[in-house]
């Protein structure tokens, strides 16, 4: 049987593919403050500048490619059982090539109810305003704001406590709460964090830091693990 390989990813791994993060402007996204573009307040307030905003995002994520930490991660598939879960809302894992993976978050390519969370439906163009779902409802992207509950929390613990290897790329462990997933590893089981950024490490036991890139470091440190399997 695979040895279970878990990894946890964030901003930092996509930012390589030209994917802008919340921490580029001093707390702007894209010169709009977070709170007006990221929060069920904001689309309360004015969902044109919302879905406009998102629509942007989109289309830059369309013209965006994975990078080498995308395609790396897909290749531990050949030795290992993995599971992605992700903070992030691209689809770079999929076109990766990873096939199995959890979005936090939710998904940039895809669209919801505004009345029911469940009535979920691909999409790729642009959301506009009288864009409705089978209820007669605004469409949303499908996005877990700020203020909002994290469903798939409960999809990603189970999977956590069941790793044999933990992974974490390109988040710093602050934002929760995804960064709480750690501390449902199993206590024995070693876990790795990469990020270019020196920190204070979170006291997790077998933690071992990789002070690198996300493109560098995961080729590293999936190199070292195919080849000790």
């Amino acid at each position: 049987m695979k040895q279970k390989i878990v990894v946890l990813t964030g901003a930092g791994i996509s930012a390589e593919s030209g994917i802008k993060t919340f921490r580029d402007s001093g707390g702007l996204w894209e010169n709009h403050r977070v709170e007006d573009v990221a929060s069920p307040e904001g689309w309360y307030n004015d969902q044109q500048l919302v879905l406009n905003f998102y629509n942007e995002r989109r289309k830059q994520l369309l013209d965006c490619k994975p990078n080498r930490a995308h395609f790396a991660l897909a290749e531990l598939e050949s030795k290992y059982d993995v599971t992605i879960i992700t903070q992030n809302v691209d689809d770079l894992h999929e076109r990766g090539g990873s096939t199995n993976i959890i979005h936090l978050h939710g998904e940039l390519l895809k669209a919801r109810s505004s009345v029911d969370e469940n009535l979920v439906y691909n999409w790729k163009k642009d959301i506009s305003e009288g864009d409705t779902c089978e209820k007669g409802s605004q469409l949303r992207p499908h996005i877990v704001w700020f203020g909002e509950a994290v469903p798939m929390m409960e999809t990603a613990v189970p999977i956590v406590r069941d790793a044999d290897i933990f992974i974490v790329v390109g988040t710093s462990l602050v934002v929760y709460p995804a960064a709480g997933l750690v501390n449902y590893t199993p206590y024995e089981i070693p876990k790795w964090l990469i990020d270019p950024n020196d920190m204070p490490l979170p006291r997790v036991h077998h933690l071992k830091f990789i002070n690198e890139k996300a493109t560098i470091g995961v080729d590293y440190l999936v190199n070292l693990l195919l080849n000790e399997s």
